[in-house]
């Protein structure tokens, strides 16, 4: 199910400005592996930023890409065991526990991820001389957004519990 159409304001607008990113990050880490491979072939020689530069918008369009996939509903689930075993009645309860779970692994992924992006921010880049910190600052961020987008989601799910049910396909979802 998309949620994108539910959103408030701000939640759209950082969805729209996510999806721009990760085009932006895409395109940019294709053009930059094929002109690097290109010139290494054709003269001889290669663009030692390009790894680094590419390394950094590889984990930022991941993390980034995991918020898009939250506020799409996107991430893959399995529902044959809980169509099959669990209780009708009982399966709200245990997609709320579900999204319990969920909410406290992206409070831990956005607190390591600071304390480890804050520990290795003096570090610098072989290349660029960038902050290594803000490389693994991807992981917070992404996460956050993510989480936002959870929180959303999870309070819109328990008030129509039945109408997601019954719209639970992306047939009509914009890319």
């Amino acid at each position: 199910m998309d949620y994108r159409p539910h959103y408030p304001m701000p939640l759209r607008a950082l969805s729209a400005i996510i999806d721009f990113c990760l085009v932006l990050g895409g395109v940019s880490i294709v053009a930059l592996v094929f002109t690097n491979a290109l010139l290494r072939g054709a003269a001889g020689f290669d663009l030692a930023w390009s790894l680094e530069v590419t390394a950094f918008l590889l984990l930022w369009t991941t993390f980034l890409g995991a918020a898009a996939a939250m506020a799409r509903g996107a991430h893959m689930r399995v529902t044959e065991i809980v169509e099959n075993l669990v209780p009708q009645r009982a399966r709200a309860w245990l997609a709320l526990v579900i999204d319990l779970i969920i909410l406290a692994m992206l409070a831990s992924l956005i607190w390591y991820g600071v304390s480890i992006a804050s520990h290795s921010w003096a570090q610098k880049t072989t290349v660029l001389y960038w902050p290594v910190g803000l490389l693994y600052a991807s992981m917070p961020v992404g996460m956050a957004c993510a989480l936002a987008f959870h929180l959303f989601n999870l309070v819109r799910d328990w008030q129509y519990p039945a109408g997601w049910a019954q719209n639970d396909s992306d047939g009509g979802a914009a890319l």
